[in-house]
């Protein structure tokens, strides 16, 4: 069968991200094309200039939404759209913004492990990690710890995330997700076809099925 190349720019800490991602891979399972699927991730920080490694969320939402009241509101509608698609938002746990540099670095050294499934698999970890159980997501020894659940080696991620390793890359992908016109995430490519946002799963189903209608008449 044809691999269907998927491409996911993304932050860690964009919930409808997570609720996208999710969805798609829903989406493929429902289609039986999930064997086909090829994931990559491409970094975009919302947040590139947040303070290392976090800042308070209350305060900082707060401030950007004008009132933590309606923070509060629209963490309600992402709690309830993350679970129509089987995903925990649990916000009274999440104390901290956090920079994702890290985070974002962290996946580019999975990437670079050549497993594409244990590379999606630590991609929906960290997101729970942040979303479902509040951990501060900007901090090394967190990372490290979340990678060791997948696998990886604890040492070896350490020693990569303590230096400079992936810096480069991260921001390289992150100026050419940019230059590609895009302002905001998820953006997803699949295949021939772009989608922006957090869709539902029956959105997906039908760009799957008119890529699969593409790579048919090809």
């Amino acid at each position: 069968m044809t691999p269907i190349d998927i491409v996911i720019t993304y932050d860690f800490i964009c919930p409808w991200c997570w609720i996208g991602h999710q969805s798609l891979k829903a989406s493929l399972g429902q289609a039986g094309m999930a064997d086909r699927a090829r994931f990559s991730y491409r970094p975009y920080e919302l947040n590139p200039d947040m303070p290392i490694p976090s800042v308070d969320r209350k305060e900082y939402r707060s401030r950007k939404f004008g009132s933590w009241a309606r923070s509060q509101a629209l963490d309600a509608d992402v709690a309830a759209a993350g679970k129509r698609v089987g995903l925990t938002f649990n916000y009274d746990r999440v104390q901290i913004t956090p920079n994702t540099r890290l985070a974002h670095r962290l996946m580019r050294y999975a990437q670079d492990q050549q497993d594409a499934a244990r590379a999606d698999r630590l991609f929906d970890a960290v997101m729970q990690a942040y979303f479902a159980q509040g951990q501060d997501i900007g901090s090394i020894e967190v990372l490290v710890d979340i990678a060791a659940w997948q696998g990886y080696d604890a040492a070896r991620v350490r020693e990569y995330l303590s230096g400079t390793a992936g810096e480069a890359e991260v921001v390289a992908q992150e100026l050419q997700a940019q230059l590609d016109g895009i302002h905001s995430v998820p953006s997803f490519v699949i295949g021939r076809h772009r989608v922006s946002g957090g869709q539902p799963p029956e959105y997906f189903t039908r760009v799957l099925q008119a890529e699969a209608a593409n790579a048919g008449s090809a």
